[in-house]
Formats: C-alpha cells, sequence, structure tokens
C-alpha cells in the first residue's frame, strides 16, 4: 500500500511517499523537498505559486519512487487553526452495555461546540471517558451504567484557508484524502512509545508559524498555534545587520546559536551586503540577536500550556522540539533552561527506507502524516490512491477528510503497532 503527505509550510514544501507493508512495516520510498512560494504564516496568499510549489515537490518525490500519486494527506497550521476540548454525554438504557453507537452520540454532542467564525472540523479526538461518574476511562465498550461522559479535543481550522490549501492542492493533479493539523503528525513522526504513554509538550518551531502540542496517554490532549517561527529571526537578523533576507538565513542556518556561550568566541564573520563592502560581525553578537526571538517563542508556548493544562513542572513530563527551525544550535539548551525540564530534539522515528533523507526535524510533519495516513488505511480492496507507473496497485484509502476512526478506542493500539518491529 502506497501513502502521500504533504507538508505545504511557510518555507518549503516537503512530499513523502510511504510504503506499508501487510504486517504494518512502513518504509520511505521517496522524498521531494522545494521552496515554497505563496504562502504567509501557513495560510495561501497565492494559489498560482503554492501549486506550482506542490507540483514539483510531487515530482520529485514520485521520480525517486517510482509512484504517481493521486491521493494525498495534507498538514495544515496557522493563526486560524482553533482548538478546545469539549464534553459530550449519552444516557444508556438500563439494563443495557455501552456499544461503539453510544460512544459515536456523546462525542457528536461534544463536537456540537459552538466556535467562533466560518470554521471546518479536522479532529475529533476523545481523551478520556466517564460511566456513571467513574473516571480515567479508556474504552467503554461492554460496559454497565446509565451514563456515559467523554472529553473530546476538537481541532477546526478557518473555511477559506482550508479551502485554498485544498484547491492548491487539486490544483497539482492530485486529490486530498485529509487535512490533518500540523503537529499532531509531527508527534505520531517522533514520540517514541514510551514517550507517548507519558505527558509530553511537542513544540514544532517552523518558518511562519510554531505549532505547540501535547500529548496525553497517546492522545493529542491540548493544541495550538503561536503566530511566530524561524523566519521572524531572520527578519530580526537582516534588520539589526541591514543584510538581505536571503543572506541573513544563510547566515542564521551556517553560524546561528540560541546561546551566546556556544558561540565560537574566537569566529569572526564576514557578511556580505548588498552594494557595500562585506560587514564583520563576531559570531556570539549573532547568537544574542537570534536568542531573544527563541526566547519569545518559548514564552509563548510555556504560556500557553500553563493556561489551559496548569503550570508545565506538574503537568509535562518532557519536552521535544521538532521542525526546521529547532536545529538551531543551542535551543535544547535554552529550552531545558526556561523549562526546567527534559529537553531533546525530535526526528522521525520507526520507520526504514530513506531513513538518510528524512530523519531530520525539517521531515517530521511529512512523515508524521504518512503515518497517519497508515494508521486509518483502509483494506487492499478500497479505490487506490497512487498508481505504480506501469500497472495498477491496490493502494491507499479513497478518504474524504472524516476522522471516524480517530474517534473511537484503539488508535493508541494501533500506533504501539506501527513500532513493534524498531523497539
Amino acid at each position: 500500500m502506497i501513502l502521500v503527505g504533504i507538508d505545504v509550510g511557510t518555507t518549503k514544501v516537503c512530499t513523502v511517499i510511504g510504503e506499508l507493508s501487510s504486517d504494518g512495516h512502513l518504509d520511505v520510498i521517496g522524498e521531494g523537498t522545494v521552496p515554497s512560494q505563496g504562502l504567509k504564516r501557513g495560510v495561501v496568499t497565492n494559489l498560482e505559486r503554492t501549486s506550482e510549489a506542490i507540483r514539483q515537490s510531487l515530482f520529485q518525490a514520485e521520480r525517486v519512487a517510482g509512484v504517481k500519486a493521486e491521493q494525498v494527506f495534507v498538514g495544515v497550521a496557522g493563526s486560524h487553526i482553533k482548538s478546545v476540548t469539549s464534553h459530550g454525554l449519552a444516557a444508556i438504557r438500563r439494563g443495557h452495555s455501552i456499544t461503539q453507537a453510544d460512544i459515536d452520540r456523546a462525542i457528536e454532542q461534544a463536537k456540537a461546540y459552538p466556535f467562533e467564525g466560518d470554521v471546518d472540523l479536522i479532529h475529533a479526538l476523545p481523551l478520556e471517558f466517564r460511566v456513571d461518574g467513574q473516571e480515567g476511562i479508556r474504552d467503554p465498550i461492554g460496559m454497565a451504567g446509565v451514563r456515559l461522559e467523554v472529553d473530546v479535543h476538537l481541532v477546526a481550522a478557518g473555511r477559506g484557508p482550508i479551502i485554498n490549501l485544498r484547491k492548491a492542492v487539486e490544483d497539482a493533479e492530485v486529490s486530498v484524502g485529509g487535512v490533518i493539523l500540523q503537529s499532531y503528525a509531527s508527534g505520531l513522526a517522533v514520540l517514541s512509545p514510551e514517550e507517548m504513554s507519558m505527558t509530553v509538550m511537542l513544540i514544532d518551531v517552523g518558518g511562519g508559524t510554531t505549532d505547540v502540542a501535547v500529548f496525553k496517554g497517546g492522545r493529542l490532549a491540548h493544541s495550538a498555534v503561536i503566530p511566530l517561527g524561524g523566519d521572524h529571526i531572520t527578519s530580526d537578523i537582516s534588520q539589526l545587520l541591514r543584510i538581505p533576507f536571503e543572506e541573513a538565513e544563510r547566515v542564521k542556518k551556517k553560524y546561528g546559536a540560541a546561546l551566546p556561550e556556544l558561540a565560537d568566541p574566537e569566529l569572526v564573520l564576514e557578511i556580505n551586503q548588498e552594494g557595500g563592502p562585506p560587514q564583520v560581525v563576531q559570531a556570539t553578537e549573532l547568537a544574542k540577536i537570534i536568542r531573544p526571538r527563541l526566547r519569545e517563542i518559548l514564552h509563548f508556548a510555556r504560556s500557553n500550556v500553563d493556561e489551559a493544562l496548569g503550570p508545565m513542572e506538574i503537568t509535562v513530563g518532557k519536552v521535544v522540539l521538532t521542525g526546521g527551525s529547532a536545529l538551531v544550535r543551542g535551543l535544547e539548551e535554552l529550552a531545558r533552561k526556561q523549562f526546567n525540564l527534559p529537553v531533546r530534539l525530535g526526528r522521525p522515528i520507526g520507520i526504514s527506507g530513506l531513513t538518510d533523507v528524512v530523519a531530520s526535524p525539517t521531515h517530521a510533519t511529512a512523515v508524521g502524516l504518512v503515518r497517519y495516513a497508515s494508521l486509518h488505511a483502509q483494506p487492499a480492496s478500497a479505490k487506490p490512491s497512487v498508481l505504480r507507473l506501469g500497472r495498477k496497485s491496490q493502494s491507499a484509502n479513497n478518504a474524504t477528510g472524516s476522522h471516524k476512526e480517530d474517534e473511537g478506542p484503539g488508535l493508541w493500539e494501533r500506533i504501539k503497532g506501527v513500532f513493534k518491529n524498531f523497539f
């Protein structure tokens, strides 16, 4: 079964093609990354340029994999994303056991949350159930009771941005099998089974935004989008050193550090200036420009979780950093100091194939989208979503964007099963 994920980001468009074997083994067989055009802070601002970048990324991945994609799973981010934990309730007839239909009724009630604005619900993820007041129930099917309650994490996205994203993808001559929250996908790619069993805060530092997600017991318990990312660091460097944005990005990637003490005090940089002689800057001074913005991003991430779940030191056991901008040297140490918690850099795990190509935080979302697709894949008899070049292959599902499988028990068992050959 062939599965395709596309991370349509502010700075890059990344396509990953995976092949899922009958025993659940996931091989990455294709990858294509191109500079993103036509997006700002995760939102499409130029449909034609965005679609062309998607088309180029797809072509690169298809050429490596030797397949032609027809259906893809797409990540979504941006300040239009809204999330909340809602409560649902269903009455159970006396003398009857709880069934999947009862669970569906409780979840449907929770999904009726009155979001402000014109939005579409993209995820409805149950956290825990209560039966007649008894808390902490993961799977209530078959239990006796008269009152079933559920807490559901709802994620909604602005209807306009979602329509534009779908159109940009479809204009690249593929259909959209599902639209997935980027931080949710990234968590599926980089968190280990041990981390999934505890409470972990994921911080995905992208180019235009930073996505925050808290996973508790293998389930997405909280999510948020912070409108700051790596491009803001680059902009700070560009403005303070009075150099072009492109040169500031090059300098950040090659010499940047999150802490001045980690920069080489003997290193002096010659930075190209437009229409003038090179500018001489010490590496430690560059770090002093980078550090405040990273501190601000981490501060907003912490404040968001503190407000939603309570003090991080009590509610969170570990922090995992991922995303392309998480590669700034020293960010892990800066986060440890700011959070007073264990921190590590998250790279895609539990996969094989082109691991040397995708084993980077920059590929977390794209790999996670393929992982998500593998957890929701239909049997081989379903309509194929991808064709092998030269011959048809029974493949991925003909999903409509529905997240029915998210809404019942068993997703965590499938997630653990993905890793059985790796841990």
